[in-house]
């Protein structure tokens, strides 16, 4: 698991190094009725969020349904409905999983409620 980790550290501070984004968006963890399955998509999560942090990119989480409701509309839709939109305001995306289509929902999330003061900052 430490070595997963690591690589997950690893690469997503070798993506923000290299295309230096503004900020970044994340899900925020449901616990559900696996508590395990929990505890290591926030393990994942957490490597991911920390190596955003140390590469200086301020990160921003929005629960499910915010990122639902910015995309679709409802925040009740459900996962092909999130895909379906996103195909239409990301065209150039093209065919994609369902898994695909939840970050990009996040990154247009993010996109739509990220404070301007908060990207001005991670450009300067």
């Amino acid at each position: 698991m430490a070595e997963r980790l690591g690589h997950i550290f690893e690469a997503v501070g070798e993506l923000a190094r290299h295309h230096a984004p503004h900020a970044a968006g994340v899900e925020e963890t449901l616990v559900n009725a696996n508590p395990r399955s929990a505890l290591k998509l926030g393990q994942a999560r957490g490597a991911a969020m920390a190596a955003l942090a140390m590469a200086g990119v301020p990160v921003a989480e929005f629960a499910p349904r915010q990122i639902k409701l910015s995309v679709v509309g409802t925040g009740t839709a459900d996962k092909d409905q999130v895909k379906f939109m996103v195909q239409r305001l990301l065209p150039r995306a093209g065919e994609m999983k369902l898994d695909a289509a939840d970050a990009l929902a996040c990154a247009i999330c993010a996109a739509h409620h990220l404070p301007m003061q908060l990207i001005k900052k991670g450009a300067a």
